[in-house]
Formats: structure tokens, C-alpha cells, sequence
């Protein structure tokens, strides 16, 4: 039985899921969960009431949260990509990476973005300059930690830059990389020449105008 993919081209952690997918070419169907589909919208909430996307159906089994999509992929969809390491240390800090990614990068990106969709002038300004300052210590960080690296564990693709595409391409429209840190520059820059992740920016290009801070015409 075929996979099924619930969620919306623009989602920063449904793009995480798809550049795992495209990564090693693994078939599946992209059930879209916006207001021109109604229908999957009812079946993506009967099957996770939670209510949050993506969420990966293979069979009977509907598997939520993207970095344990991502390792469900790898154990019952396997391709010749390996995005987590089959050595228990390395597998660790691909973890460990792949949560910095998601909870210090990308949450910042919600939190400016749910404020500027409050509506409230004071919620808008106060989350932006809170994601600027947190978005300033984790790029700091990543800017050493990249020194000698290719990919965010070293030499491989992994889980860790599935997470890392879709969050630093949103963290830099919200709060500009600065020219002083190289290394995070190249690094966003590889993980856009990627195919997989390429093929998932080009696909939620249409989707630009929702992104309540301004995307900028770039990327």
C-alpha cells in the first residue's frame, strides 16, 4: 500500500518530511490540508486528532511528528540514503542536531510569526525582537559548529539537515543571517542547491504571500 502525506507545501516540518521522501525517492500521495480540500482535512484530523501536520499514513499506521516520520521512513521505506547513522553515538548527535534545529531556530520563526498573526501591534513587536535575539545565539553557535563540516554531522546528509533546510531558509526572512557568519551563509546555501529541499521551496513558492512577516524576494 502506497504512502500518504498529510500536510501544506509552505509547513516548515511538512517540507522536513518531504525532503526525507524526495531524498531517497520514496513514493507516496501529498493529501494537501488546505481550504480547497476540505475532505482531507477531516481525514487527517480522524486520524490525529491533535491537529498537527505533517502526519504520514502507511497502511493502518499513521505516524505524526516529522523526525520520528523521518525514522519510521528509514526503517520500514529504507533507500540509499541513510539519514540517521547506523552507529549509536553518531546516530546521537544527528539527534541531538536535529532538535537544535526544530526547538532553537525554528520555534523562534513561530513564535515572530504567531505574533504578527495576533493581529496585536505589541504581540507582532515583542515576538519578532524575542525570535532576533534567540535566533542571534543560535546562529552564533552554528557558525562554530560548522567550521570544519559540510553537512550539520559531518560529511552526510542526514535527519539533522532535513530539519535544518526548511529552518534556516524561514530564520533568515525573519531575522537576516549577518554577513559576519560564513559558515552558516554556505551551509543555507548548500542545503538550497540540494535537489530534495530545492524541489520543495519551488513547490511552496505560491505560497509566499501567507508569510505574514513579508518574504523577501530572494531564496
Amino acid at each position: 500500500m502506497s504512502l500518504t502525506l498529510y500536510g501544506h507545501p509552505f509547513s516548515s516540518y511538512t517540507q522536513k518530511a518531504l525532503i526525507a521522501l524526495y531524498e531517497n525517492e520514496v513514493p507516496f500521495e501529498f493529501r494537501c490540508i488546505d481550504a480547497e480540500h476540505p475532505h482531507h482535512a477531516q481525514e487527517w484530523l480522524r486520524r490525529w486528532p491533535m491537529a498537527k501536520f505533517p502526519l504520514l499514513v502507511d497502511g493502518d499506521r499513521a505516524i505524526g511528528e516529522t523526525s520520528i516520520i523521518i525514522e519510521y521512513l528509514q526503517l520500514a521505506h529504507p533507500g540509499p540514503i541513510s539519514l540517521l547513522p547506523s552507529d549509536p553515538m553518531a546516530a546521537l548527535e544527528v539527534r541531538f542536531l536535529d532538535r537544535f534545529f526544530d526547538l532553537h531556530v525554528m520555534s523562534p520563526v513561530q513564535g515572530a510569526v504567531s505574533g504578527a498573526l495576533s493581529g496585536d501591534a505589541g504581540q507582532r513587536e515583542y515576538f519578532r525582537a524575542r525570535a532576533q535575539e534567540l535566533l542571534e545565539r543560535a546562529y552564533a553557535w552554528l557558525e562554530a559548529h560548522l567550521a570544519d563540516k559540510q553537512w550539520a554531522a559531518g560529511t552526510t546528509f542526514s535527519l539533522a539537515d532535513c530539519a535544518a533546510g526548511p529552518a534556516l531558509f524561514y530564520a533568515d526572512w525573519t531575522h537576516p543571517i549577518s554577513l559576519s557568519l560564513p559558515n552558516v551563509h554556505a551551509y543555507r546555501a548548500r542545503l538550497l542547491d540540494r535537489p530534495s529541499f530545492a524541489r520543495a521551496v519551488r513547490e511552496a513558492r505560491p505560497y509566499r504571500p501567507l508569510f505574514p512577516l513579508g518574504a523577501p524576494d530572494r531564496d
